[in-house]
């Protein structure tokens, strides 16, 4: 959390959801509680509050009626249900007609119901009456979106209807706590000018990150079933993290200056942390990619640090997204992953720890060469869906114990995690298949084994291995000379 001049300012959605659940804390464990994500950023602030308060989480969808000519400036807003609101000084002023208003009904009618397909799928919605619904969103601007939304549940017939957002401007939380039960926004200031003033990160939310954080937060209880002949995991425990249970680590948002690129990323060290991991992100990935964060927070729970930042500077990752060429440049992704661990091993808070390397797709190659180069520093690797091929001849060079996980499915990768695992020299190497699994990991239980199977490997390995002298005397002396 930051203060600017404009006021409180949260980094990103997924802080604003912490925050939020801390206000809400009434509502902990409570078997009545469900909470529903306005898509999309609300389905982002709502995850983190459904994880800390063990609650079910789903979506309701609301969207605004935009004026035809400024689509901007909300007329009115329909939800889930059909319920339409309209803001008749609005209507009025802007001389909107009735078939306007019923063309952009339909449009936007439209719009909402796909979403809810995408998102849900054929999936049923929580049940909602008579129990205790907490809705959200990741600010409120002039609460016509949130009206619709207020009145569609409450013809659902909830026991309790509580709005919870982490910023709304002081005149719509006193217009809209008159029509629910509760609601809980972390700040109302007087001055609003856009919901996006108080976010130091506002990138908007994609379809696949709702679907996947959906996903994530209706996994089945855990159930480990190992092929004790294969050492093969089939299905997958549930990690369920709750980064505040288990460590009492603080987020420490970094800024990275490598050869004059500044990395932004996100450092959590747990008490008594047993290392340190540096997650190296794929293809057209990012430190905010929900599946990363999640294997973070199950390192996190093991008492493992984790640092995930951007190998790309934004503007790299604007000309990448157009021309897919810095993804595949594995030297130039390794540099950097390299100079950022240097970094670490400098920094007073990290220079001790012992450190591993998170990589997925592309980034798994990157951090293979990267760990090629350093040999004395890095104690352990796992490749999520991998394609350490990429390393080329650096495979020959990892001493790294490595551990390669691939999709089931995921049968080209299969075959060059095969290959690659030939070419490294280290006997403390394994190839774990999941079976049903694809690229991504998308399929119920599959991304949980891969947290714990990564977690497993970081502890048992850094408790087996010590950082080198040598290297340790070269940064003591690097120290007294500076």
């Amino acid at each position: 959390m930051f203060l600017t001049d404009e006021g409180l300012t949260f980094q990103d959605r997924a802080e604003a959801g912490r925050r939020l659940a801390e206000k809400l804390r009434a509502y902990h464990n409570r078997k009545d509680v469900i909470v529903l994500g306005i898509p999309r950023g609300g389905v982002s602030v709502a995850f983190e509050i459904a994880k800390a308060l063990h609650a079910p989480l789903d979506i309701f969808v609301s969207r605004k009626l935009g004026v035809p000519w400024q689509e901007e400036l909300a007329f009115g807003a329909i939800a889930s249900g059909g319920v339409r609101v309209l803001d008749p000084q609005i209507v009025e002023a802007a001389g909107i007609s009735n078939e306007q208003i019923e063309e952009v009904t339909r449009q936007t009618k439209k719009e909402l119901e796909r979403r809810e397909k995408a998102y849900r799928g054929d999936q049923a919605p929580l049940a909602v009456e008579g129990r205790t619904v907490i809705l959200v969103d990741d600010g409120i601007a002039t609460g016509s979106s949130m009206l619709a939304a207020i009145n569609a549940l409450q013809q659902l017939k909830p026991a309790r209807l509580v709005v919870a957002a982490p910023v709304a401007p002081q005149s719509t939380y006193n217009r809209l706590r008159r029509c629910v039960d509760d609601f809980v926004c972390v700040h109302t200031p007087k001055h609003f000018y856009a919901i996006g003033q108080f976010y130091m990160d506002f990138s908007q939310i994609t379809d696949e990150e709702v679907t996947e954080l959906l996903r994530l937060a209706a996994q089945p209880a855990p159930e480990e079933v190992p092929d004790k002949d294969t050492g093969v995991f089939h299905g997958g425990a549930n990690m369920n993290p709750d980064p505040t249970a288990v460590f009492n680590g603080d987020k420490c948002e970094v800024a990275i200056d490598v050869e004059g690129a500044t990395l932004e990323g996100a450092l959590i060290i747990p008490r008594d942390a047993k290392g340190l991991v540096l997650f190296a992100h794929g293809s057209g990935s990012s430190r905010l990619s929900p599946r990363n964060q999640y294997v973070a927070h199950a390192l996190q729970s093991k008492g493992v640090g984790t640092l995930l930042f951007d190998l790309l500077t934004r503007k790299e990752e604007s000309i990448d997204q157009y021309t897919a060429e810095l993804r595949f440049n594995i030297p130039f992704l390794a540099k950097r992953l390299a100079a950022v661990t240097e970094w670490v091993l400098e920094s007073p808070d990290t220079q001790n720890l012992k450190l591993g390397y998170f990589g997925a797709s592309t980034g798994a190659a990157a951090a293979l060469v990267a760990a090629a180069e350093l040999p004395d520093d890095i104690c352990a690797v796992v490749s999520r869906g991998g394609r350490p091929d990429l390393a080329g001849d650096s495979l020959r060079s990892v001493q790294a114990p490595t551990l390669l996980i691939v999709g089931g499915e995921d049968e080209p990768v299969i075959g060059m995690n095969r290959e690659a695992l030939a070419k490294l020299p280290s006997k403390d190497k394994q190839l774990v298949i999941i079976p049903g699994a694809t690229h991504l990991f998308e399929e119920p239980g599959t991304l949980e084994e891969v947290a714990r199977l990564a977690g497993e490997w970081f502890t048992s390995r850094f408790s087996q291995v010590s950082r080198r002298r040598g290297r340790e005397l070269q940064y003591a002396a690097r120290r007294s000379v500076g």
